[in-house]
Order: structure tokens, then C-alpha cells, then sequence
């Protein structure tokens, strides 16, 4: 069965990142070793390497479902991020702790934060067994961020959100960036925000169609 698996990421690699326009070697490298079947439940082991989503929790607490993101945006994302060896990154809703390890391989160190406690506990468990030694796993609401580890290189956050929160785009270092995917269902826009000489800017980078990232819904004014 690990041999499949292993067939399954370099076909992942070869057919779904490499014909995407993925071509930083090291994300290739980091998603290529990533088993990415460790990170999602027994049932759904078969499909971990689909390109789609893959739901990793149902919806409780008042939140939705939460979910894998597919490969290929993922992918296109980090290399969007332009990671160096030397970041320091936030990885915003890191359900069972995937991206987070593909970003250990990346990176110098990564603080992965997840509002589900179960979640957490699952990323903390995985990223253990795959001594991802470089990963620190904390709790909190996703919007917020997580201060205490400011300013980051980079920042991911792990599903489409309608707006980027003020508290996200105020822990960029200088020079850092901070990727997402804005807007719901076909109507999704990769973007990438620059931190330079204390401004922020944005630019769209490419159409992606993800999973909604919970806690990031715009409040609706009432209208008469």
C-alpha cells in the first residue's frame, strides 16, 4: 500500500502540478515526499491524491466543513509565495497539518494555526510522527492570526475567505508576502500581498475555485 501511495504522489507531481505551471523544484520536491494520505481519515485514504478537495472534518461548532486543499492551488500558491529557506511563515487553518508539513521542507520554521481543537490535535499528532521538528501547532481563531510568533516571511491562509482581515496583513515582516484565495466557488482569485517599505499591495495572480475557509465571513448590513 505505500508503494501505491507513492506511485499516486509522483503522479500527483507529474500530471496535476508539473501541467499546472508548477515549476519550483523545491515545492515539487516537498509535495512529491509529503504523504499526503497521513493527513486525511482512514476512509478517505483511497482518494488523497485526487485533484479536489478532500474533506478532512464535518461541520460543528457553528463552522463548516473543513477540508485538503487540491494540490494543484496549493502548490501554485507556494510558489506565488516565493519561499526562501529562510522564512518564517503562518500557516493559517492547517486542518490535519498537511500544507504545514510541505511547508517544514520549505521554510526555516512554521507556525501552523487551527481553530478546530481536534484538528489541531490531529496536525500535532502527524507532524510529530513525520518529525517535522520545525512546525509549531497552536490554537486560535483563524482571523486573528497569532501575534505572539510576529512579524512572519510569509503568510498562507488554507481556503478561500471574502476579505483578508486587518490582524493577518499587520503580521507581515518588511519584504514578506501573503497569499490567498479571495472570493467563493468559480468566481475565486489567487492573490499575493506585498509588504514594502511599510505599504501593503496586492496583485491577482490566477483563477482558483477552493474550499471556504471558515471564520473569515464578511458581517451583512441590514437593508430596508
Amino acid at each position: 500500500m505505500d508503494a501505491d501511495f507513492s506511485s499516486q504522489r509522483t503522479k500527483m507531481v507529474d500530471c496535476q502540478l508539473r501541467t499546472t505551471d508548477v515549476t519550483n523544484a523545491s515545492i515539487l520536491d516537498a509535495m512529491g515526499a509529503v504523504p499526503r494520505e497521513r493527513f486525511v481519515g482512514e476512509e478517505r485514504r483511497a482518494i488523497a491524491y485526487i485533484d479536489e478537495d478532500v474533506r478532512v472534518a464535518p461541520a460543528r461548532g457553528g463552522a463548516g466543513p473543513r477540508y485538503l486543499m487540491e494540490p494543484s492551488p496549493l502548490a501554485k500558491l507556494l510558489q506565488l509565495a516565493e519561499i526562501k529557506a529562510t522564512d518564517r511563515v503562518l500557516d493559517v487553518g492547517c486542518a490535519t497539518g498537511y500544507s504545514a508539513a510541505v511547508l517544514s521542507k520549505l521554510a526555516t520554521s512554521v507556525v501552523a494555526l487551527e481553530s478546530d481543537a481536534e484538528l489541531a490535535a490531529a496536525a500535532q499528532t502527524s507532524l510529530a510522527a513525520l518529525a517535522c521538528d520545525n512546525v509549531t501547532v497552536v490554537a486560535g481563531p483563524l482571523h486573528q492570526g497569532h501575534a505572539a510568533g510576529a512579524p512572519y516571511d510569509v503568510i498562507l491562509i488554507g481556503g478561500s475567505v471574502e476579505r483578508v482581515p486587518d490582524a493577518l496583513v499587520d503580521q507581515l515582516a518588511e519584504g514578506g508576502r501573503l497569499v490567498v484565495v479571495e472570493g467563493t466557488g468559480n468566481a475565486g482569485m489567487a492573490r499575493v500581498y506585498l509588504r514594502s517599505d511599510g505599504l501593503v499591495t496586492g496583485r491577482n495572480a490566477f483563477n482558483a475555485a477552493i474550499k471556504s475557509l471558515p471564520g473569515f465571513e464578511l458581517t451583512r448590513a441590514f437593508e430596508f
